[in-house]
């Protein structure tokens, strides 16, 4: 099943002209980058009608994870500066599954890397970059 493009997902629900999307697309030419976060450099969009778009686009559940609580031994599982790096925060595990949020799912290099560092299969969810930078601060700023 092909994926629809997020810039279509965004037009279809009338968050973005084409205008935007192509002058959003020259700037990925020269800057490379993930579009949804070059529309929001631009001031086309904010990050929440990003994650929107991703939900449809990739029918993956969105958490608001600065509002989550998590098991301090779950944090165990992905080292902070990953956690940094990548913009992920394990949620919760059961069994041989981990929960984990991230700003862009998309990536299954980002999935395949978390599988073997953690040994679980990961399920993922998705939040914005800064509820997940906040969550990171509140429960790994302690560590």
């Amino acid at each position: 099943m092909e994926r629809v493009l997020i810039g279509e997902i965004l037009m279809k629900r009338k968050r973005i002209t084409q205008a935007q999307l192509d002058h959003a697309l020259e700037v990925q030419k020269k800057e490379n980058g993930f579009i949804g976060e070059i529309l929001v450099k631009l001031g086309y969009l904010d990050e929440r009608d990003i994650v929107v778009a991703l939900v449809v686009q990739c029918g993956l559940p969105y958490i608001a994870v600065n509002k989550y609580n998590i098991d301090p031994q779950v944090l165990t599982v992905i080292p902070r500066e990953i956690a940094l790096r990548e913009r992920v925060v394990p949620l919760d595990r059961i069994g041989g599954i981990l929960s984990v949020v991230m700003s862009n799912p998309l990536s299954d290099a980002r999935q395949a890397e978390l599988e073997t560092l953690t040994k679980c299969r990961v399920a993922t969810f998705i939040a914005t970059k800064s509820e997940i930078d906040e969550a990171i601060a509140r429960f790994y700023g302690s560590m």
